[in-house]
């Protein structure tokens, strides 16, 4: 039997203060902490944002403790957060150079450290991904500020909050979690 997916925040730093478990989607912390300073991922994968509504800086935690926000890069307490759900299968996404699915566009199967170095892209401004879930890094080599991608259609990067952010290496987020 396998163990349900799960994160407990903490007001404060070393898992200190009133703390709320969560084992789904969270769009404002605010409703159960007046503040997140730490978290411990029990099991799963999650993506943990600096604003609310999943916006803002986000970044991916995975099983392990994590005692102050500020470890792993962020520069604000914790705001909202999202389950990652184990995908087994297959995994596609098509980007493209342009907004609107226009311009040079390649399909990714596998992680890709240097989208315009491996596909001589510009840019990657828009993507449709078809199967499984990806983080794409705005830096080759998977470094920088990171974006989730679940399936679906992205027309532009700029809805999602990455204006002027070039989006340069992608990999796939494996059931390693």
């Amino acid at each position: 039997m396998s163990t349900c997916d799960s994160i407990i925040f903490y007001e404060d730093r070393n898992f200190q203060g009133r703390s709320y478990e969560c084992m789904s989607d969270c769009s404002d912390m605010s409703s159960y902490l007046s503040r997140c300073n730490s978290c411990r991922v029990e099991n799963g994968c999650f993506m943990v944002y600096d604003r609310p509504n999943y916006m803002g800086n986000q970044y991916f935690l995975r099983r392990g403790e994590y005692s102050d926000y500020m470890s792993f890069g962020m520069s604000d307490s914790i705001r909202s957060c999202r389950l990652i759900p184990q995908h087994r299968g297959s995994y596609r996404m098509r980007i493209y150079e342009r907004e609107n699915f226009q311009g040079p566009n390649h399909e990714l199967m596998d992680d890709c450290d240097n989208i315009m170095d491996r596909y001589s892209l510009s840019d990657c401004q828009s993507c449709n991904v078809i199967d499984g879930h990806w983080l794409m890094y705005e830096q080759p080599h998977y470094r920088g500020r990171m974006v989730y991608l679940r399936p679906g259609e992205y027309r532009s990067m700029r809805d999602i909050g990455y204006s002027g952010m070039r989006l340069s290496s992608a990999r796939r987020i494996m059931d390693s979690c």
